[in-house]
């Protein structure tokens, strides 16, 4: 009887608990994005109006200063529940609630197909890893932007910019016959 009603009382805090931790390690440690880059990286993509944008490792929601300032739709994925409710109170804040969504979740697992833009802050070897989901997933004429890191060699940016200490790299995907030829070792439009 008393262990019944200590599981019933001390339930309740372990899901608490679960909603509080991330699912898994953490690929990265959080460092967010100032509002220059961000803006910057906004301007370099040519988001606009109509534009679904995706930030893939949210933490504290890229996605609301797109949606503030241009009306687009946005979804942030991000491992760590605490970033997740912090983006949610700040899109709440910014009054984008109705405009932005957020998740907990893997970026790896995360349908992509949707978004016309992808925006990242992610170490080298998640973008690299993230590359075939890009090239699955986005449709021709999507745009993905990264602060600071590239996707490698094999797949150089359209346009890099450096702005302070940081740097913004821009690719747009290309139509899918050349996607075939990147997948076959070739380089296909460079």
């Amino acid at each position: 009887m008393v262990a019944g009603l200590l599981l019933t009382v001390l339930n309740p805090i372990a899901i608490a608990q679960e909603q509080v931790r991330p699912a898994r390690k953490l690929d990265v440690w959080y460092v967010p994005t100032t509002p220059e880059v961000v803006d910057r990286m906004m301007t370099v993509a040519k988001v606009r109006t109509g534009d679904v944008v995706f930030d893939l490792g949210c933490g504290d929601g890229l996605v609301i200063a797109a949606a503030k300032k241009y009306g687009t739709r946005g979804m942030g994925v991000d491992l760590d529940p605490r970033r997740i409710r912090e983006a949610r109170a700040n899109a709440l804040r910014a009054g984008v609630e109705d405009l932005v969504r957020f998740k907990v979740g893997d970026l790896f697992a995360t349908d992509i197909r949707e978004a016309s833009v992808v925006m990242l802050y992610l170490l080298p070897r998640l973008n690299r890893r993230l590359k075939p989901k890009l090239f699955a997933e986005l449709r021709p004429g999507a745009r993905v932007v990264s602060h600071d890191f590239d996707m490698g060699s094999d797949w150089p940016p359209d346009e890099y910019i450096k702005l302070g200490n940081a740097g913004i790299y821009l690719w747009i995907m290309p139509p899918y016959e050349e996607r075939d030829a990147f997948r076959r070792g070739e380089s296909g439009r460079r």
